[in-house]
């Protein structure tokens, strides 16, 4: 088992060429160096695992696991694009603030607006939705936002895998996987 480290830290798993892909538990992380699917490494090792001990020679067998790690083989989901949609990634994409009134609210009091509703042919996609306060999307309703006078203080974007597993994992996430994944963020993030 692990020596003194948090159950909670997760792996981020990257592709063989540096890309992130997802966030892996220790023991799925522990399946991919076994089956000796990890080509390298970064960060820290944050666990230690014990297994036992050989018959012939009496060692027992180690497994050091870092926080990063890049691997290759079929192992690996179908490759994304583009990042799921979600109410937890787009209220932290847009930093949990309303972005017609601009003031911030917890994620509980956040709405997904669609700027051009999709009772008028606006689609459910990073582009075209942005966190609102019940408030300012209940006045908004199913206009436009021109139509009602309504500004956005800032524009929608898609942010790319590697900002998308920063935003879902934010409270978890260490300092060597954030200073990975920061080098790799577009050019609209507005993720800290």
């Amino acid at each position: 088992m692990s020596e003194g480290i948090l159950r909670s830290d997760r792996i981020l798993r990257l592709d063989k060429a540096g890309t992130p892909v997802e966030w892996l538990d220790w023991q799925a992380a522990a399946v991919l160096y076994a089956r000796g699917l990890v080509t390298w490494t970064l960060g820290d090792v944050i666990y230690q695992l014990r297994g036992g001990t050989c018959r012939h020679t009496g060692d027992r067998s180690r497994l050091s696991l870092h926080s990063i790690i890049a691997c290759d083989g079929l192992a690996s989901p179908r490759r994304r694009t583009r990042p799921p949609l979600t109410n937890r990634a787009l209220f932290r994409r847009d930093q949990h603030l309303c972005l017609y009134c601009g003031k911030s609210f917890p994620e509980a009091q956040l709405t997904r607006d669609h700027i051009r509703p999709t009772s008028r042919g606006g689609g459910d996609h990073w582009l075209n939705v942005v966190a609102a306060c019940r408030r300012c999307n209940q006045h908004k309703g199913d206009r436009l936002p021109e139509e009602i006078h309504m500004e956005l203080l800032a524009l929608p974007y898609v942010p790319n895998m590697a900002e998308y597993l920063a935003l879902i994992n934010s409270h978890r996430i260490r300092g060597d996987q954030m200073d990975f994944l920061r080098g790799q963020f577009g050019k609209d993030s507005r993720f800290l």
